[in-house]
């Protein structure tokens, strides 16, 4: 299964996007000999509202994807749990996974039109750049539990 992080707007040089590339990378990994062939970030442009923005995110979603919005609102998984619904979907032979991060104003109609489906990182309201970290460091960290490596000590 590839996962693809489709993100509006571009993380700079700096430490969140070190710490992105970081767990992305070991995500990549330990995931490989999990049955995740990849693990990719696509940034869109954050300029033309809304609208423009959805389009843009929407464009990038492959082919009979299976998509999730991150939003303070939804569905929020335990990481045991977020670990077990990878592999859940990776074992029903889902060829792709997205997860969308919108922009500073949110998702476009479209956007929520399209991908109902929803997952938080709590009730606070997350800074975009951290969300990706947050992201990037659960990937890792399912890929972990499943692979039985002692990084999660729970």
């Amino acid at each position: 299964m590839r996962i693809t992080i489709i993100a509006v707007g571009r993380i700079k040089k700096g430490p969140e996007r070190d710490l992105f590339d970081d767990y992305l990378n070991r995500f990549r990994k330990a995931g490989r000999q999990l049955g995740f062939r990849s693990a990719d970030l696509i940034e869109v442009d954050s300029s033309g509202g809304l609208d423009a923005e959805a389009d843009r995110l929407l464009s990038k979603i492959p082919s009979g994807a299976r998509s999730i919005r991150l939003d303070e609102f939804g569905e929020q998984y335990t990481s045991t749990a977020f670990s077990s619904f990878l592999s859940t979907e990776r074992d029903k032979g889902l060829t792709d996974l997205c997860f969308m991060i919108g922009g500073a104003e949110g998702y476009g109609e479209a956007v929520r039109r399209a991908v109902p489906q929803t997952m938080a990182f709590g009730v606070q309201t997350w800074p975009h750049r951290l969300v990706r970290v947050m992201l990037a460091e659960q990937l890792y960290r399912a890929a972990s539990l499943e692979a039985g490596l002692p990084y999660h000590k729970a």
